[in-house]
């Protein structure tokens, strides 16, 4: 009994141990690095991927921004609002280009106004996103790197247009249906890939299919205990296949609640924090899925919002020859 006492006693002292080993990344590229595995892309890496486009055919790979959309509002983050700041009537009645009535009837005026938060929609998290233990990637500190108007170091518009092979690995069309919160594993992409057919490269943008993005016009449904991936699947992609640049279709990539119980987005944290990783949230994947588009020209680029924690983004996908 006390052998076995014993026993468990030093499996917690180990996993507790195993739960505080998450540390800030340095980067390879140098002390000034904002942009972590992006710099895995080269003119070269991407004239080659440019090459082997075969089809004129572009597959959208982003959602609609709507009033009512999905957002974060659980975390008293913003919703998505629009309103109308000139209509065609209203113009004739304001007459604020002071050009008349006449003139406002014969050409009509419509213009508008969005307020957001910089993560709904898809869009790509930014390495500022989250940090551990009081920096961010790279070693950047809010203390010297963060002001009033934003981020000095890792910003979304330090963000580059990105090129690169891209897969997608599509999970539902393997699995089936995936269970609430159900966590996806490396054995789970692997099969995944076996029936695909393919294989992954250093410097791929990998695209993970859960099927959440079939309930993305239904926002309680589309929230409502995702699927996403496993730290476990993560470390796998970035450690043993190299892969530059991730991103699925559900709410937050991850899925909750968390792994660890002393981080609420262990996921987060090892890909933006520790690895220099960012990645791509609330992707539309399906047109892909049907088509079974597997490998493809990722070709991308985000809004340059100076300081931002990340950006929208519209991704498109142009099929290649193996």
């Amino acid at each position: 009994m006390k052998a076995t006492l014993f026993s468990m006693l030093l499996l917690l002292t180990v996993a507790v141990q195993a739960q505080h080993n998450e540390v800030v990344g340095t980067s390879p590229w140098g002390p000034e690095d904002e942009i972590g595995t992006l710099n895995l892309m080269t003119e070269a890496s991407q004239l080659h991927v440019l090459s082997k486009i075969n089809s004129g055919k572009a597959y959208d790979l982003s959602v609609d921004y709507f009033v009512g959309m999905p957002s974060f509002h659980a975390l008293g983050d913003p919703g998505y609002q629009y309103w109308l700041t000139h209509t065609p009537h209203g113009t004739i009645v304001d007459n604020p280009n002071g050009l008349g009535e006449a003139m406002n009837r014969k050409v009509s005026y419509t213009g508008d106004a969005i307020s957001m938060y910089t993560h709904m929609g898809t869009h790509i998290d930014a390495l500022n996103h989250f940090g551990l233990n009081g920096k961010i990637w790279n070693g950047f500190t809010p203390e010297e790197h963060l002001g009033d108007k934003g981020w000095k170091k890792t910003g979304a518009e330090t963000i580059p247009p990105i090129i690169a092979r891209g897969v997608m690995i599509d999970v539902k069309a393997s699995k089936g249906t995936l269970p609430n919160n159900y966590r996806i594993t490396a054995n789970d992409l692997q099969d995944a890939l076996k029936k695909q057919r393919i294989g992954l490269e250093p410097g791929d943008v990998v695209v993970i299919r859960t099927g959440q993005a079939e309930f993305y016009q239904d926002a309680n449904h589309y929230l409502d205990n995702y699927p996403g991936i496993s730290i476990d699947a993560v470390k796998w992609l970035i450690e043993d296949q190299e892969i530059m640049l991730l991103g699925a279709d559900n709410l937050s990539f991850e899925a909750f609640p968390p792994e660890r119980a002393d981080n609420w987005v262990p996921v987060h944290t090892y890909l933006l924090a520790e690895k220099g990783v960012m990645f791509i949230e609330q992707m539309y994947l399906e047109e892909l899925a049907n088509d079974e588009v597997y490998e493809f020209a990722f070709i991308a680029a985000s809004l340059k919002l100076k300081g931002a924690s990340g950006s929208p983004m519209r991704p498109i996908a142009l099929p290649i020859s193996k």
